[in-house]
């Protein structure tokens, strides 16, 4: 159970952040940094316990990350935002600012609820990766074989194989197909939906096309190797080992209480509004929602060796495998939002890239009225997860997401 420090605590302005942390720690108070959005509350979760050292070394980050943090907020337009920052062995801080509901001008919190957008993927390739341990493919084998109901069309004489699909060179179109929640209309079941959209436009490798149909066709291929359902396969199988326990493909009601409101600007005024909600007929590619706790719950499963508590999802050399670039002749640009060092490029799935030797890894997600980031040092073992209701704000989460890995690794050198 996650212990809390403070929560709804207003600072004002005029009070330097420094000098509450020197009065939390002469009143016996366990430290921590506390800033306010405006003139609204942060709320801020730690651990209790921890060495003062410790927790003022990450008040120090998160004093420094927090000008980063207000500086995107205000150049993305983005109404509110949750970060958690965690090492190898745990969360070391989260804090929510702003607002996720602006006309009933509700503060979030770091249970507030979003949608996690393409960050979910690679949660989708630990279920692919799962069934090749098992044995029921290899990755570069092609994938036509395997299909019974269906095939990917328009080959002609180049397959598509499962490396292919998870890099995004497989020449599978972008895709999406959004409906409204509340619309009279709902995606196809993933048989139907592949069976009629399942072609490819050019040959594989030719070029990166980023494909949410690839990730569509990932979760049938979860299914069908299986023999389980892919959302209940991804619970049981992914989420729950992890523990992402408010992480769903359809908001719980509890969850739904805590869901923010997605904004985006409107097409005629330019001003802030509520963006529509959306389903999509690729939604194995990221119409999940989930809380900063869950994603960094995440990201920290991605700085170690594949192992959970009471047991292991993935063997370390396939982890390592997803934390590896594919195609170096594909590296070298940037990623989304401009994220990236050196040789930046495809894992599998995993964005990633080095620097000084470091491995570096790292995703975004967007639908409409939604952003999210998270990003890790795998050499290092630290990282941080971010979830916005901003739109389209991946180049304003980037430079937070990098500032955050240096401080941290500025402060501690190495996770615990």
């Amino acid at each position: 159970m996650r212990s809390k420090w403070l929560n709804d605590i207003k600072v004002p302005r005029k009070i330097p952040p420094l000098f509450l942390l020197l009065c939390l720690l002469a009143f016996g108070t366990d430290p921590v940094f506390v800033a306010a959005q405006s003139d609204a509350a942060v709320r801020v979760e730690g651990p209790v316990g921890a060495e003062n050292g410790r927790d003022a070394a990450v008040a120090r980050v998160v004093e420094r990350l927090e000008a980063e943090i207000r500086a995107a907020m205000e150049n993305g337009r983005i109404p509110s935002m949750t970060v958690a920052l965690t090492d190898r062995e745990g969360e070391l801080w989260a804090g929510a600012f702003g607002e996720s509901n602006r006309w009933a001008a509700t503060q979030a919190s770091t249970e507030t609820v979003y949608l996690i957008g393409s960050t979910f993927k690679a949660q989708s390739t630990i279920g692919l990766l799962q069934q090749l341990e098992l044995g029921h493919f290899r990755l570069d084998d092609p994938i036509n074989p395997y299909l019974t109901e269906f095939q990917i069309r328009e080959e002609q004489g180049f397959p598509v194989t499962f490396r292919h699909l998870l890099t995004h060179t497989s020449g599978l179109p972008a895709a999406y197909g959004g409906h409204d929640v509340w619309g009279e209309t709902v995606p196809d079941p993933l048989p139907d939906y592949l069976r009629r959209s399942l072609r490819v436009e050019g040959p594989p490798m030719e070029k990166v096309v980023y494909s949410n149909l690839a990730y569509t066709l990932v979760g049938y291929l979860v299914e069908h190797f299986s023999g389980i359902p892919y959302k209940e396969y991804i619970q049981e199988r992914v989420w729950a080992p992890i523990g992402m326990n408010t992480t769903a493909f359809q908001p719980t009601p509890s969850m739904e209480e805590r869901l923010s409101i997605p904004y985006a600007p409107d097409r005629r005024t330019g001003e802030l509004a509520p963006a529509g909600r959306t389903k999509a007929d690729v939604w194995p590619a990221g119409i999940v929602y989930g809380t900063v706790h869950d994603q960094a719950s995440w990201v920290r499963f991605n700085l170690g060796d594949g192992s959970v508590k009471g047991g292991r999802l993935l063997q370390p050399e396939t982890m390592d495998l997803m934390h590896s670039l594919q195609f170096p002749s594909f590296s070298g640009g940037r990623m989304g939002g401009g994220w990236g060092y050196d040789r930046a490029g495809y894992g599998l799935t995993w964005w990633t890239s080095t620097r000084d030797g470091e491995r570096f890894f790292a995703h975004s997600g967007s639908v409409s009225g939604y952003t999210a980031f998270v990003a890790g040092n795998r050499t290092r073992g630290f990282g941080i997860a971010v979830l916005t209701n901003g739109n389209r704000a991946h180049q304003h989460l980037v430079p937070i997401c990098n500032l955050a890995l240096d401080l941290l690794a500025e402060e501690f050198g190495e996770s615990r």
